[in-house]
């Protein structure tokens, strides 16, 4: 089946032809009829199934016909992230090249005076993630009576990343009447009660099981130690000896993480961009760009970049942290083999990881093989540079690289014997020869002209209170008499004195 038989117009197939498109994916030959028919769609498909194309283009079709209003536009897409909202954009822009549509993106990151002023003008298609539209509707600038059409996509993604309570206040404040086009890869339960509250008799189109990979991806995991540094250098090896690399996503859990491993790859001479939530919007554009362009062949990212970025070009996949959630897995390695092409997976799997691992062999269905070859990585193959920043906190508050651990002894490159020294032939030094220290004469014994600390201080010892403190060690090597309180300070030996009238 060709798009010419999906009910389209002339103007959007003139503009499917142009980008050299001839044959309508799955997704898309299933879903596009019902759109045009104005049917509520539940759309099921794996990424890079052609999802976005599913509805852009009989949206085009159908807003041929009318005009929008200032402050209301006529369509809502909603997306889970800045980069999948400005990509659906560039669809409208490249399929609605010969259509005078008004297209407005509400992202963070861009002044509010800037999406005013578009809103102002009035909005066809208005593109946005929930937090900034709910910022607008809150601030008055913008009316969502006037949707017809609501696009819900990701929305497993929405789930992930906390956008459910968001998304039922925005579907209160459309029409009851629009029409819903909703798009997941996954159906957690939480997503299927939303359908079922948002939805109206919809049509279900599924193209594949949910959560499973495309068959065009070879998926490998390659085992590896507990220390981090070592995990760095396994992921340098296999970028070195991964065959038919042409450039390739390296996802990280955390975004401190993406930030270290872009700085370990650069400094060992990769040309390599970085990609998570923390930068701002024009640094996480820049480096999307390049790494689209081929001027970063390695691009260091968080989940961020895992769902829906259509990068088509993609040869591998690695996994530097195995996922948290096994759904995650499937949009990550999603990236690669798109639209029919070959790609590479790899995992780089610790032992703290084998129960994720085993969560998501178990969502996709099959086992994820080992990679063939001796992955080890030598205790000697990391530098300095490269040690964990735990360890090397460690010995700086140890005072030193080179200083002992508790219970070690340094010895300085010979062994200790605990001989005595006449045994071993050596001569005791000169210090050591010195004559013991005369015994402290008693206390009775001493010259009178010694300082007594008072002459009540003998006669009042019964009122020195106990003192918990441990002795100093000097003065606990000194075997004291029974009642010598010599050792103690002279504060201690004053007398209590009674307060009056006791």
């Amino acid at each position: 089946m060709s798009f010419s038989n999906l009910g389209l117009s002339e103007k959007v197939l003139a503009a499917v032809a142009a980008t050299g498109y001839t044959n309508p994916t799955p997704i898309q030959e299933q879903a596009i009829p019902h759109v045009l028919a104005r049917k509520d769609v539940l759309g099921i498909a794996q990424t890079g199934t052609g999802k976005t194309a599913a509805f852009v283009l009989p949206m085009l079709t159908i807003l041929e016909k009318g005009r929008a209003r200032a402050r209301m536009p006529r369509t809502l897409i909603l997306e889970p992230t800045r980069e999948l909202a400005a990509q659906v954009k560039e669809n409208f822009d490249r399929y609605g090249a010969g259509q005078k549509l008004n297209v407005a993106l509400l992202i963070g990151g861009v002044s509010f005076g800037d999406q005013d002023a578009k809103l102002m003008r009035g909005v066809d298609v208005l593109i946005a993630t929930p937090g900034r539209l709910l910022d607008h509707t809150e601030r008055g600038g913008l009316l969502l009576t006037g949707v017809e059409l609501l696009v819900i996509d990701e929305a497993d993604r929405m789930l992930d990343m906390g956008f459910i309570p968001d998304i039922e206040r925005i579907c209160k404040l459309v029409p009851f009447t629009r029409q819903t086009l909703f798009f997941t890869a996954t159906m957690p339960p939480e997503i299927r009660r939303i359908t079922e509250a948002f939805l109206h008799n919809p049509q279900k189109v599924e193209v594949s099981r949910p959560a499973t990979t495309a068959v065009t991806v070879t998926q490998a995991q390659v085992p590896a130690g507990r220390e981090a540094h070592e995990k760095r250098e396994l992921l340098r090896r296999l970028l070195r000896e991964a065959k038919d690399l042409k450039n390739a996503i390296i996802f990280c859990n955390r975004k401190r993480e993406v930030a270290i491993v872009h700085k370990s790859l650069q400094k060992h001479g990769f040309s390599v961009g970085a990609l998570h939530g923390d930068m701002d919007q024009p640094a996480r554009m820049a480096a999307l760009d390049q790494f689209r362009k081929g001027e970063l062949p390695l691009l260091v990212a968080s989940d961020v970049a895992a769902r829906g970025l259509d990068i088509p070009e993609v040869s591998h996949v690695f996994n530097f942290d195995v996922p948290h959630h096994a759904d995650d897995y499937v949009h990550r390695i999603g990236r690669t083999g798109r639209a029919g092409r070959t790609g590479t997976a790899i995992s780089i799997v610790t032992p703290l990881d084998q129960k994720s691992m085993a969560a998501i062999e178990k969502l996709i269905g099959q086992s994820i093989p080992r990679a063939e070859g001796n992955y080890e990585v030598p205790a000697e193959a990391s530098d300095a540079g490269e040690r964990p920043r735990e360890q090397r906190g460690r010995e700086r508050s140890r005072g030193g690289r080179g200083k002992p651990q508790r219970g070690e002894r340094r010895d300085h490159g010979r062994e200790r014997s605990h001989e005595p020294r006449e045994a071993r032939g050596e001569a005791r030094p000169a210090a050591e020869a010195r004559p013991a220290r005369e015994a402290r004469p008693p206390r009775e014994a001493r010259p009178s002209s010694e300082p007594r600390h008072g002459a009540r201080a003998q006669a009042n010892n019964s009122h020195v209170p106990s003192i918990g403190r441990p002795e100093p060690r000097r003065q606990r090597e000194i075997d004291t008499e029974p009642g010598d309180h010599s050792h103690l300070p002279a504060f201690l030996l004053r007398p209590v004195r009674s307060p009056a009238g006791a």
